[in-house]
């Protein structure tokens, strides 16, 4: 984010509270109204939706800064996901009358908004293609080269660490925890597990793996 549009956001929103939330908190429940627009500032935040079979179906990861749900905010949708604290956070709540005319009012952070939108819409299609037409494998793939590229921290040689386990991916690319644990064993010599996450070797190497797949 433009560091221009990122101050402009941070000074409409610190008008009002700052909040926080510890780890596991659902923030918002499906088919409720949500209270105002969160504007979060420290941690992560899952949106998602419970399959027939009870499982999770994460459908968003939000990080600093960002603000949700805009969808209810603007065209007044029916709010249908949980938002669930995947960490402690800290966000600031704005009524969303106000938020939607911070946006009137500043044309800059709108487009801004609208570009991030339109990102995140390319990887939602993008992951509905894997989704309708690819395997297991190629489902994992793609999902954690999404989250290496957003979330993973680099280190100097190259390798990517992502702070997450095997529930958490699973829950991301739409698969059983067993599968991604099989599928997982077959990626060793990309990949390594351990207690506190995942080690990629490299980014490349899952891009070219998931590129064979297609």
């Amino acid at each position: 984010m433009n560091e221009d549009i990122k101050s402009q956001d941070n000074k409409f929103f610190s008008s009002y509270p700052l909040q926080q939330v510890s780890k596991g908190k659902v923030i918002i429940q499906a088919g409720d109204d949500p209270t105002g627009v969160i504007y979060l500032t420290k941690g992560n935040v899952h949106q998602y939706d419970i399959a027939s079979n009870g499982e999770q179906i994460v459908v968003n990861v939000f990080k600093p800064p960002a603000f949700f749900p805009m969808s209810w905010a603007i065209n007044k949708t029916p709010n249908q996901y949980f938002f669930e604290a995947t960490s402690n956070i800290e966000y600031r709540l704005a009524p969303a009358e106000d938020a939607v005319q911070f946006l009137h009012d500043n044309n800059d952070v709108t487009f801004d908004l609208l570009a991030r939108v339109y990102l995140g819409t390319d990887g939602l299609l993008r992951r509905m293609a894997h989704l309708m037409g690819g395997s297991a494998r190629t489902r994992l793939l793609f999902e954690l080269c999404v989250q290496a590229t957003r979330f993973g921290k680099s280190a100097s040689d190259g390798t990517i660490r992502l702070v997450m386990n095997e529930r958490d991916l699973a829950m991301r690319a739409g698969l059983t925890r067993e599968t991604v644990s099989r599928e997982l064993g077959s990626l060793k010599d990309i990949i390594t597990v351990s207690r506190e996450g995942f080690l990629v070797k490299k980014l490349s190497l899952l891009e070219e793996d998931l590129g064979r797949q297609l």
